[in-house]
């Protein structure tokens, strides 16, 4: 039915280091269709091309780096369809801060056109203060992502969107989000794949993310019940996806 998915990484493809088998099946069947696909993802810490090599060198999935969407790809495109400016603060790790400025915007800690927080392991109150400033004085303020929290082994660590909250107050401005479940990143997904809302599938274990995305914009959903969504909190979704499985390997492709 379906001429080109949108499918979800964590939790979906793999769990953390663990492969889900069923999610490499899927993939080369796709492949072997010739449908195109992106990974969609709201993690900006890591480059397409680290996530492709991570796909490979880890979970034996070969796919070129084209295929790998992130948050920080969409917040590029965000900003060039804005075309207010070129110039740009960012908080966030080394790869979200390299893909911003490979794409040709200009690193300005005073007076930038945009000033994007996405996650930052290295944020510190210089970073804070600088952002914070920024924004008051009339830079564009972005949010990579709403995710407020990340699981971990250790527990649920602080996201992206925890450190967007915490400029929002220290700045009184609300800022653009970007991520799932937000237009920006669904629209700039599916432009890339080329095709009508009504021709892709969103594929996730998230419903408050993935599902809540395709919900939100028009895009039929899939749950897949091998991550964070579990199956006994499926009858209680305020609104169902369009499809529930427990794995991708129950999923047909034609």
């Amino acid at each position: 039915m379906y001429k080109g998915y949108l499918i979800d990484l964590d939790g979906t493809v793999y769990r953390g280091k663990e492969p889900i088998p069923a999610a490499k099946n899927f993939i080369e069947k796709l492949q072997e269709k010739g449908l195109p696909f992106l990974f969609l993802t709201n993690n900006t810490t890591k480059t397409p091309e680290t996530v492709q090599k991570n796909l490979s060198e880890n979970f034996d999935i070969h796919v070129p780096a084209s295929t790998i969407f992130t948050a920080g790809n969409a917040t590029v495109d965000y900003m060039n369809h804005q075309n207010k400016g070129r110039t740009v603060y960012v908080v966030g790790a080394p790869g979200l801060v390299e893909l911003i400025l490979a794409s040709g915007f200009q690193w300005e800690e005073t007076n930038p056109d945009y000033v994007v927080v996405g996650l930052d392991p290295g944020i510190d109150y210089e970073k804070m203060t600088i952002a914070t400033l920024a924004v008051q004085k009339g830079a564009h303020f972005i949010g990579t992502n709403p995710d407020k929290n990340i699981p971990t082994e250790r527990g649920l660590l602080p996201g992206a969107g925890s450190l967007v909250a915490f400029f929002e107050t220290s700045t009184g401005v609300k800022p653009t989000i970007i991520g799932k479940p937000e237009t920006a990143i669904m629209d700039s997904a599916i432009e890339r794949l080329g095709l009508a809302k009504e021709e892709v599938l969103m594929v996730g274990d998230n419903y408050l993310t993935d599902i809540q995305a395709g919900i939100r914009n028009g895009v039929d959903t899939l749950l897949v019940l091998s991550g964070f969504t579990q199956k006994e909190e499926v009858p209680q979704l305020p609104t169902a996806p369009t499809y529930v499985l427990e794995s991708l390997a129950d999923w047909s492709i034609l």
